[in-house]
């Protein structure tokens, strides 16, 4: 699932929605999906759930909007919506991938502190067993959903290591995920990992650059690269850490209605790359757009995905939510990133492989073609 660049906004109560609807016609398509209904009810042969036929009903429509930012969540989907959001889940604190040939679910990244950590649990483990149910007949989604649940309990993996095969009780706990990851690149580049810009993103960014900064950093990296985006009110403060007073982002939303954020005189003035690829989403593009525009830094990498609409989450009356594109976001100097993306200074592919162990978060920093690439401009800038 993609996470949408939203603004902070007042979710109409379903009461409300209700009674304006009641107040005019029908719309085709709520007569359409009625007059379904009532052919459904009385001459259908079987049974159906009719909680699976409203959900199908909704994501049909919002998707032949074709809006490709705009979706529908049933009230499950939304409660993993916001762990997302939040950074945080209550789980174990592994990444898996399926293995079929391995026999199922292959642990890709354990959490410094996380209950799996705590139990022993080690990258490259395969996971065969969720509590006596094999990981490949739940599929990735099942397999999440099972080891996953309620706060300070237990659930018990079967756990494949080598040709050894071992029972392991996990606790469940609340795990933050951490959003900005740091170190220091030859002595003197701040190399800061962005994952997201959800909640806490600029408190852990703005604090990893404080950090960098009094080590002695030179030159600082911003990698952006499979970035899904997420809140306007995160990026604009990490945009207005680093660049000069001018409009950081621009917006305009249904009604017409414009919006300037603008940054204040205090800035970084170093020595700055960000890097980009396919993945990078909305929030990330804007960064790495307005430090491209301000001439603050070199992007690197290859073109991004090209969202410029912004969406609010409405719950609905059953718990089920609607994120709906309500309005378009621009770069500083007034562009509109709609299937145009950014396209980088230094362009620079990874290997089909290589982009894999990226996601997975495997890949060595001396065999990552961009981050070696955006080293090179930096240490040029430096000499």
């Amino acid at each position: 699932m993609l996470l949408a660049l939203a603004f902070t906004a007042a979710i109409l109560g379903s009461s409300i929605v209700t009674m304006r609807l009641m107040r005019r016609e029908q719309t085709p398509a709520e007569a359409k999906t009625a007059e379904i209904g009532a052919y459904l009810d009385r001459f259908f042969i079987d049974d159906y759930d009719e909680t699976e036929l409203a959900d199908a009903a909704a994501a049909a429509m919002v998707s032949a909007t074709g809006d490709r930012w705009s979706y529908y969540l049933t009230a499950e989907e939304k409660s993993s919506y916001d762990e997302q959001m939040k950074n945080a889940y209550v789980g174990i604190g592994v990444t898996i991938s399926a293995q079929e040939a391995l026999g199922g679910m292959r642990i890709e990244a354990v959490t410094a502190g996380s209950p799996a950590e705590e139990a022993g649990l080690l990258t490259g483990d395969i996971i065969t067993e969720v509590e006596g149910e094999k990981t490949l007949d739940l599929g990735m989604t099942g397999t999440r959903a099972k080891v996953r649940g309620e706060e300070g309990t237990f659930v018990t993996l079967t756990i494949l290591r080598g040709e050894e095969r071992f029972p392991a009780a996990v606790e469940r706990r609340s795990i933050q995920t951490p959003v900005a990851t740091y170190d220091m690149l030859d002595g003197q580049i701040g190399y800061i990992k962005i994952a997201n810009f959800d909640s806490r993103c600029a408190e852990e960014t703005i604090a990893a650059m404080d950090d960098l900064i009094a080590q002695g950093a030179r030159a600082l990296i911003f990698d952006v690269r499979n970035n899904g985006g997420g809140y306007k009110d995160e990026l604009v403060k990490v945009l207005d850490k680093i660049l000069p007073e001018g409009i950081l982002f621009q917006s305009e939303d249904y009604q017409g209605t414009k919006q300037s954020d603008r940054s204040d005189e205090r800035c970084i003035e170093l020595p700055m790359a960000v890097l980009v690829n396919l993945d990078s989403y909305s929030a990330a593009e804007f960064f790495a757009a307005a430090i491209q525009e301000y001439g603050w830094g070199t992007v690197v990498g290859t073109k991004t995905v090209g969202k410029g609409n912004f969406q609010t989450a409405f719950t609905l009356s059953d718990g089920s939510m609607l994120n709906l594109s309500i309005g378009k976001y621009y770069t500083p100097q007034g562009r509109s990133l709609t299937d145009t993306g950014v396209t980088p200074d230094v362009i620079v592919e990874l290997s089909e492989e290589n982009s894999a162990k990226l996601s997975y978060g495997r890949l060595e920093k001396a065999d990552d073609a961009q981050l070696q690439a955006a080293i090179r401009v930096i240490t040029q800038k430096l000499s």
